[in-house]
C-alpha cells in the first residue's frame, strides 16, 4: 500500500469524525503506523497484513489486544476491519533498552501480572507459540527461499535442540512473545503493553528472558526481572533455563530478520543491519553461557 493510499483509506475510515490531521509513526519493523486526531481526540492506526511467514494473523492480534485491554494492560481497541487496527493513544513514554534496564522489577511484575490474568479474558481458538517449533520454522522459510545465509541453519537448529534441551517445564501461561523495549509504555502511573502480533499460549521463560535480552540486561538487572516475574528466587536450574532462553530469544530474532530480508520492505527498516546487531548480540549471549555451563550443556 502507498503512502497516499494509506492516507486516503485512514481518512475514510468510519471511526473518525470532522476534520483529521495525520503523522506517520516510526520504529516499527513490520508494520505501518500513524497518528490520528480528529474533534475526539488522537488515535493509533496500524496497517498490517497477515503474515504467515511470521505465523502472523491479524484476527487473533485485534483479539488479543482487545482482551488485553479488558485485561488493563493496553488501550481500547476503537475500530478494526481487515488489515487496520484502530487503538486509543495513550500519552505515555515509549521505553528503550535503558528504560527496561531501568526498571527490571515493574517490568517482571508486569510480565508476571500479563501472564496470570490473560488467560481470561482470550477467545476463540488458543494459539500456541513455543520458540523452538519457530525457529525450525524460520529456518524451512530460510531453507527453501534460499536465504543469505543458509549455510547456517544446520548449526543453529543443533543449537536450538541444546538451548530447548536446558528448558525446565513450566505451567503454560498465556505471553505477549515480542518483548521488545518499544512495546513497553509508561505513562508515569503504570506500565503498558502493545503489539500483540506474535501473543499465545507459551512458557512464562520466552517473555522474562526475551525482555532481557532484548534489553541488554546485566547479570544483576536480569536476576531482579527473573525473580519478579516467576515471584519466587530461582534455582540454579531455573536459572539455566533462563540464560539458555535468552540465547534461543536473540536465535529467534536472528531468523526473523532472515525471513524479514526475504519478505517485507517495512519503511524505514533496514533487516540485514537489524540481523548483524541480532548475531553480535547471539554470539555475545552464546559466549557467556558456555563460560558458564559449558559447549555441551543441555
Amino acid at each position: 500500500m502507498t503512502e497516499l493510499a494509506s492516507l486516503d483509506h485512514i481518512r475514510a475510515l468510519p471511526c473518525f469524525s470532522g476534520k483529521i490531521e495525520i503523522e506517520p509513526l516510526t520504529g516499527g519493523l513490520s508494520n505501518e503506523s500513524w497518528l490520528v486526531s480528529d474533534t475526539t481526540g488522537r488515535h493509533v492506526v496500524r496497517l498490517g497484513r497477515d503474515f504467515p511467514f511470521h505465523h502472523v494473523d491479524r484476527k487473533r492480534e485485534v483479539m488479543t489486544a482487545r482482551a488485553a485491554h479488558a485485561a488493563g494492560f493496553a488501550p481500547r481497541v476503537e475500530y478494526a476491519e481487515p488489515g487496520i487496527m484502530v487503538s486509543a493513544f495513550i500519552e505515555a513514554r515509549t521505553f528503550e533498552a535503558a528504560d527496561v534496564r531501568a526498571n527490571p522489577g515493574r517490568i517482571g511484575q508486569l510480565i508476571r501480572d500479563f501472564h496470570t490474568t490473560m488467560p481470561r479474558h482470550i477467545e476463540g481458538p488458543g494459539f500456541m507459540f513455543w520458540v523452538f517449533h519457530v525457529i525450525r520454522d524460520y529456518a524451512r522459510t530460510l531453507e527453501t527461499g534460499r536465504s543469505r545465509m543458509v549455510d547456517r541453519l544446520p548449526a543453529w537448529l543443533e543449537l536450538a535442540d541444546k538451548l530447548e534441551a536446558a528448558q525446565v517445564p513450566l505451567p503454560i501461561i498465556f505471553g505477549h512473545n515480542d518483548l521488545l523495549p518499544a512495546n513497553f509504555l509508561d505513562d508515569g502511573h503504570k506500565l503498558w503493553l502493545i503489539d500483540f502480533e506474535y501473543a499465545g499460549f507459551s512458557t512464562a521463560m520466552f517473555d522474562i528472558a526475551g525482555a532481557a535480552s532484548n534489553a541488554g540486561m546485566n547479570d544483576a538487572e536480569a536476576a531482579i526481572l527473573l525473580e519478579a516475574a516467576l515471584g519466587a528466587a530461582p534455582d540454579s536450574t531455573l536459572t539455566q533455563s533462563f540464560q539458555a532462553m535468552q540465547c534461543a530469544s536473540l536465535l529467534r530474532e536472528t531468523l526473523w530478520s532472515l525471513v524479514s530480508e526475504l519478505h517485507l520492505d517495512a519503511p524505514g527498516a533496514d533487516y540485514q543491519a537489524y540481523t548483524a546487531e541480532n548475531l553480535e548480540r547471539l554470539d555475545a549471549a552464546l559466549d557467556q553461557y558456555h563460560s558458564t555451563y559449558g559447549k555441551t550443556s543441555q
